[in-house]
Order: C-alpha cells, then structure tokens, then sequence
C-alpha cells in the first residue's frame, strides 16, 4: 500500500536534476521535503534511488506522467513527475524532473480501504498503484502487480483485452463502463466474471497521466447487492411518518436477504400513546424496556419471537439488548454463546427459543438519530448456515441509520401531531343543545396527512329569544397554531353572538378583530401567526317564523334538504375569509318548512385533489336526500360515503340540524 506523502505546504515544486546516465547533480529543499532524502544521500548518485526504473530517456524533450517513487521512511508513493531534456553550453545533455503529488492526500486513506479493487496505470501501462482490496485480490485480478506492464502474458486472464481498452481511454479520454471479463484458473476448475470500469488521469496541463480501474467480483455480486439493497432501503423505508410502518418495513426489507428473523424494538417515547412502561411490573428476571414495532420472518408462524408487534417486550437487565441502548453501540456476535453462565441463564424462555429455532448468529444495532437512541434492531441467523461478518454489520448499521432516521421524522411528527389534535379536541364543544329550535348531529375527523390537523371548527350557540346560531368555520394553516386560533375564532363568535347581532355584521366584527389580533401578535417581536385568516359560515334560525337568515365568509355553501327530500344548496353572497380586512358580508334569508335539514360542512368533505368541488356537492347533495334518518345515522351516512379509502387531505366538521316549529 502507498503511504501518505509529506505535503510541502508552501506550494514549492520539488525539482531534480540529471544528467543523460540518470546521475543526480541538482536537488531542492522542496524534493528534501517530499522524499525524505538530504542532498547528501542522493547527489552524485543514481536516480533509482528515490524512483523505479524505466524507460524515461525515450520519451523526447518533454514529457510527464505517474511513476512509483521510494519515500526514505514510509517507503512506496505515486507521483507526478514532469521532465525536460536540457543541452548546456559544454554540449553535455542534462534533465529536468519536477515531482509532484496530485495535493494533499485525503482521498488516499479512504481509497486504499474501499471494497471495490483500485489500480493506476501509467502510460506505458505500468502498475504504479493499487489498494488494500486489489492486493488481496492477486490471485483473482493477476494483471494487478505493482511495477509490472498489463502486456505481460497472464495465464487464465485475458491481459490483451484490458491493455487495448486501457489504450483507447488514454487515446480519446472516454472513460470504458461496467466492461465485463472472465477470469479462470489453469485447470478450469474455478471461474469468475469480473466488471471494470475505467477512466483516464490527467494533469493540471491536461496531459494524460494514466488510466485508473475499478474492478468488482460480479460473480459472488455482494458489494453490488449491498448498493441495491441501500437503494431499497431509501425508497421502501420511511414511505409514511408512523412509527410503526416504518419499523416494519426496515424488518421486511431485511428477511431474508441479511437475515432470518429481524425484530425492531423502540422505547417508550416513540410511541407515546402507548400505555407507559414504568407503570407494568416487572418480571423475576426481566423488565419491560421496549415496544415491539416490527418483526419479520422466513416463517409464517414466527416460531423466534416471545412477543407480536404492538406488544411489550421484557428482557434482563444484564442482557446485549440493554447493553446496546445504553452505550449506542452495536452488538456483534457471529457465533451466539449458549453455553451456561451467559445471560441467558437469566432469560429461559429466550433461551429456549433459542435452541428450538437454531438461532446462531446475532447481530444488534442501535436505533439512533440525532444523538438520541429510540430502540434497538435485532438481526438473527437460523436456516442460513453462515455466520455474520463484518461486512454484514457494516450493512445493518447503515440500513438501521437510515431507518432511524425516518422513525426520528415520524415521532416528531406524532408528537406534534398529538398535541394539535388534543388541542383541537378541547377547543371544540363537547355537547350541544338546540333548545327548542333545532335537533342536532355532528361530526368531527382529523385528516390522515402530514401536518394538516387542527383549524376545523363547529358551534351551536341559544339565544336568549328562542332562536339558535349555527356556525362552522376552517382556519387557514394546519398544527398547533391552527388549532389555537380556532379556539380564538369560537370564543369571539360565541361573544359576538351574545350581543344579538345579524350575521352578517358578526362575521364582519370577527374580521376585524382577526386583523387586530394579527397586527398584534407581529408587534410583540414573536413569530407570526401562521394562519392569515378563515372561512366560516354563520346562520340564525327563528322557530317562531321558521325563518333561517346566513351569512358566508368565504366558505362552501350550507345545503338545506326539505322534508320531501329535495336538496338545494343555499345561494350566499361571496364574502372574502375573515382576517383579511377586505370587506363587508351580506346576509340571506330563508323560509324553512318545519323538519327541514340544515346541513354546513367544511371543503375538507366536497373537496379532493383532482376532483371538481361540484361533483363532491352533487355527491353530497345525493348522499343528503334522505330527511327521514335520525340524525346520527344521516351523519354517519355522510361520512361513510363521502370519505373514501384515501386518506383525507384536510380535516372535515360537518353539523346537521333539524328544524322545529315554536308557537309566537
């Protein structure tokens, strides 16, 4: 292996000089640094010395490229050497070298230990440098010989094929791709297909240096499986932000390409919901530490698991599982020790499983993003024979670093999510009373996607006179700051309603309270509010006219189904959402016939994406034809019907009244 060279930090040229024998008769400060060599030990004295010998005399007046040179103490490294024939004025013939490397050699480390074989050839298709993995792989790749030509006959390797594809890349630069070739032993016994690729070096004067190749062992295919495999586990992994999914798809994608049996166990606050496990006993030998969020398995039946997904899991507090959690490194144990006097002594029933099922080989990795450690994944052998290596663990720990950090995205989202909605939930009215003037149904459904919850409201407000106000309203923005300007929107309603006001002049009070709220929430040096304002409709039935009058800010418009079953959908003036400060509301009246449905929604129910909002109206409207159904069937109707399979984009509140009639 080439070790680093000592970079001279000034940026100085090392430059030596010889006469036409290769003799050294010049030698910089600069080539001191680079090689390691005083002046002393290599003037007057052979060139072979500090380089590996060649033909470079035949090369004309000026020529550069790669060659092999010997640093005086960490031995071989590859430079760039430039040289130019000099003529003196007493007729001798001298040359110029000026040595190089590339820059500072940080790729070089990371090169040398690479799985995929790497070796650099000169121009005269000379081997001048080679990796860890190429030199291992000398009996499989016998053209990677340091110091020797690609020319030179290979027995069992088709050396040729390789030396005219090398010349074509140092002739037009285009580099060669995935070039598959055979390699056989003498006896014919072994064969194995191999893919190289190559690609031209050139300087900093855009003369070519040399041709690098990289050769992978298509046959056994591994390092190839393992990028597929990474590939997969970018696209499949973390599909949607549930914890619980995403386990199960870390656990599936690893059955039974890595292993056997795969488990995915996480702590107690990624599933927060879960009933908590410092409140469940602990066993004789065990305790509860982790929830099963995924296991998979070659067999059906999961004869290697104690516990199902969803479960609780118990393990000893002396085990490798604990271990792993509390120092966020990985277990690793190829061949498992069942002998007495381990740990499991402490766990009989694991134990037992352990030798009904043959499981052999454990590999343990810690779920950890971010500088947390949410759990553990747990990878075991039992049919496949052969014992993890360490290129097994390298895979699992960097399939489990991907999925944790999807499972960090997912419980953070849940976290939020949780809160929104538990917000939602206490902001919104728990019962609701028509009095005498209405019977009433409701609905309220958080929506399925990424960070939509919160902001859908409802509200069935008695007056003092016998009448009752009606109002559904949707914020604009999703979350927790949603949620609470809900809760502002309500209160305000509820205040404004008291005061006896028409609707439209509520919703045109609220309107400019919005922007009042807003203007000052901007001027206490806070965050903004994320919402800019709402739509809602506000209405007010009398039971002693049967007379309904509505205003809408905004908002889809309420349907108002007759006892016969005919369903219209009221005409409301277009009136901007409130928060805006754009204008003024106009209100519409109605005359009701007693028993007749008051229907107002959010778009969260009509609305969906790549759909026309009249086809859900329509849909609605059909859906709605039935006055006869009690109340909370209807709702219930309406939901099932139109709330498909897919998962909701919004939230949706829907309230349903049925009118009655008071005497004067």
């Amino acid at each position: 292996m080439m070790n680093p060279v000592s970079w001279d930090e000034s940026g100085a040229t090392a430059v030596v000089m010889t006469d036409a024998e290769g003799i050294v008769t010049g030698w910089t400060e600069a080539a001191e640094k680079l090689l390691g060599y005083h002046a002393d030990e290599v003037l007057h004295r052979s060139s072979a010395v500090f380089l590996e010998p060649g033909d470079r005399s035949a090369r004309g007046d000026d020529w550069s490229g790669l060659v092999t040179a010997r640093h005086r103490d960490d031995g071989p490294l590859l430079l760039h050497v430039r040289g130019v024939r000099l003529h003196t004025a007493e007729q001798h013939e001298s040359r110029l070298l000026t040595l190089a490397a590339d820059g500072p050699p940080v790729m070089e480390p990371i090169l040398s230990r690479a799985p995929v074989a790497i070796g650099v050839w000169d121009t005269d298709l000379r081997c001048v440098w080679l990796n860890e993995t190429a030199r291992r792989l000398g009996d499989v790749l016998p053209h990677y010989r340091l110091g020797s030509r690609l020319e030179a006959g290979t027995p069992g390797f088709d050396a040729e094929s390789i030396a005219e594809a090398m010349r074509r890349v140092l002739d037009d630069g285009t580099p060669v791709l995935d070039r598959e070739c055979r390699w056989a032993s003498e006896d014919e016994s072994t064969e194995q297909t191999l893919s190289t690729s190559l690609y031209r070096l050139d300087g900093a004067d855009g003369r070519p240096l040399g041709v690098c190749a990289m050769t992978l062992d298509t046959s056994r295919s591994r390092a190839r499986d393992q990028l597929v495999m990474l590939g997969e586990a970018s696209i499949r992994i973390g599909s949607t932000l549930d914890v619980m999914k995403t386990a199960q798809e870390l656990a599936e994608l690893a059955v039974p390409r890595l292993a056997d049996y795969v488990t995915v166990d996480v702590s107690e606050h990624v599933l927060p919901d879960d009933e908590p496990l410092r409140r469940m006993d602990a066993t004789e030998v065990s305790v509860p530490v982790f929830h099963r969020a995924g296991a998979a398995s070659i067999h059906r039946e999961f004869p290697e698991s104690l516990w199902r997904r969803g479960e609780v899991v118990f393990v000893p507090p002396s085990s490798p599982f604990t271990a792993v959690l509390y120092s966020g490194r990985s277990h690793f144990e190829p061949v498992m020790d069942t002998s007495p006097s381990t740990w499991l002594d402490l766990d009989p029933d694991r134990a037992e499983v352990i030798h009904e099922t043959g499981m052999h080989s454990l590999i343990i990795v810690p779920l950890q993003a971010r500088g947390d450690i949410m759990g553990v994944a747990v990878f075991v052998r039992t049919e496949n024979s052969a014992p993890f290596t360490k290129d097994d663990l390298n895979l699992a720990e960097m399939l489990v670093a991907r999925a944790a950090l999807s499972l960090d995205n997912a419980r953070q989202y849940t976290r939020e999510r949780t809160a929104a909605l538990a917000l939602q939930r206490d902001l919104l009215p728990r019962n609701l009373s028509g009095g005498g003037a209405v019977d009433l149904a409701w609905r309220y459904l958080p929506s399925d996607v990424i960070g939509t919850v919160g902001g859908d409201w409802y509200d069935v407000i008695p007056l003092g006179d016998g009448r009752v106000a009606l109002v559904v309203g949707d914020v604009t923005g999703h979350g927790i700051n949603a949620a609470a300007t809900m809760g502002r929107l309500r209160t305000a309603v509820r205040t404004l309603s008291y005061q006896g006001l028409p609707p439209d002049e509520v919703l045109a009070f609220l309107d400019n309270m919005v922007v009042r709220l807003a203007e000052e929430d901007a001027g206490t040096g806070d965050a903004p509010l994320d919402t800019t304002g709402a739509t809602c409709v506000y209405a007010v039935y009398d039971p002693v006219t049967r007379r309904c009058a509505m205003a809408g800010a905004g908002h889809p418009p309420p349907a108002i189904v007759h006892p016969s079953g005919e369903v219209r959908f009221a005409r409301l003036p277009s009136g901007p959402p409130v928060g805006l400060g754009l204008g003024s509301y106009e209100r519409v009246e109605v005359e009701l016939t007693e028993g007749s449905l008051i229907a107002l929604y959010t778009d969260g129910l009509v609305e969906r994406r790549g759909a026309d909002i009249d086809a859900g109206l329509r849909r609605l409207g059909a859906t709605l034809a039935a006055p006869a159904l009690p109340l909370d069937d209807l709702c219930a109707r309406v939901i099932g019907t139109m709330v498909d399979d897919m998962p909701s984009e919004d939230d949706i509140a829907l309230l349903i009244a049925r009118t009655r009639t008071a005497p004067p």
